[in-house]
């Protein structure tokens, strides 16, 4: 009998209209994944884009989580077939594919991540399914893993409406400061346009029934609550580089006298 558990209470709780909160695992050691797990964040987003870690690496971490109670997910490398495919195999319960610019990218993702007649991602044993002791109970839940598409440019924003009606897109995550950059202005998000293009991803989602998501670092109790009020229900609340140095840094300025 199989041992994994199929299904994915994040999913769940989104269809719900229920806030979720993570974060991103950029340092690929389980051990991070144990102790971010530990803090209680319903998923954990391992960023396969923009860090070293590999598919193996991947398959550590998420062993690391196994039993932990976060969900798994993975921001993959590219919006591939077989990029999504092997991530999904080793226990993603959730992509995060980037730069999603329109709906036919969109649709690209869907198919990669759903099997046939839906979409053309491949079967065979593998960590997802218990090396096959799963193997109809996984194929049965696999509707359950969640497919955010990222809103990082300007053109994605401009053709936000048709990316949110692609049946199978759980969602839409906004990355910030990709995202003011494709507008020219570097790391000012809080600038109007970017207040603009926000509500109109926001307004786009609601109207398709989607969950709106965000990468928030401003760690605030208040303002945590202003994006939670502004609608966005996939929170990524920072990543771990940041709790090491912000941590470190607190430290090193106690003992200096900063």
């Amino acid at each position: 009998m199989a041992s994994f558990s199929y299904s994915n209470p994040v999913k769940k709780k989104l269809l719900e209209g229920k806030p979720s909160f993570g974060s991103w695992i950029q340092v690929p050691h389980p051990s991070v994944a144990e102790m971010l797990c530990a803090v209680g964040f319903d998923w954990l987003a391992v960023d396969m884009e923009h860090s070293d870690a590999g598919v193996s690496q991947y398959s550590d971490i998420i062993r690391g989580m196994y039993g932990r109670g976060s969900v798994p997910m993975a921001r993959v490398q590219e919006n591939d077939t077989l990029v999504i495919r092997r991530l999904l195999d080793a226990g993603a319960w959730g992509v995060i594919v980037p730069m999603v610019n329109s709906a036919r990218e969109a649709e690209r993702a869907v198919q990669a991540v759903r099997f046939p007649p839906r979409g053309i991602r491949g079967s065979g044993f593998a960590r997802a399914n218990d090396y096959g002791q799963g193997f109809n109970e996984y194929i049965r839940a696999s509707d359950d893993v969640l497919v955010m598409a990222m809103c990082e440019t300007k053109e994605s924003v401009d053709n936000i409406g048709e990316i949110v009606a692609v049946e199978g897109i759980d969602g839409i995550f906004m990355g910030p400061y990709d995202l003011s950059m494709s507008y020219g202005i570097p790391g000012k998000t809080n600038e109007p346009v970017m207040a603009a293009a926000r509500k109109k991803v926001l307004e786009a989602c609601k109207k398709a029934g989607k969950a709106p998501g965000l990468h928030h670092f401003n760690l605030t109790r208040e303002s945590i609550r202003g994006i939670l009020d502004e609608g966005f229900l996939f929170v990524a609340l920072g990543v771990d580089a940041a709790f090491i140095q912000s941590g470190a840094s607190a430290a090193f300025r106690a003992a200096v006298g900063e």
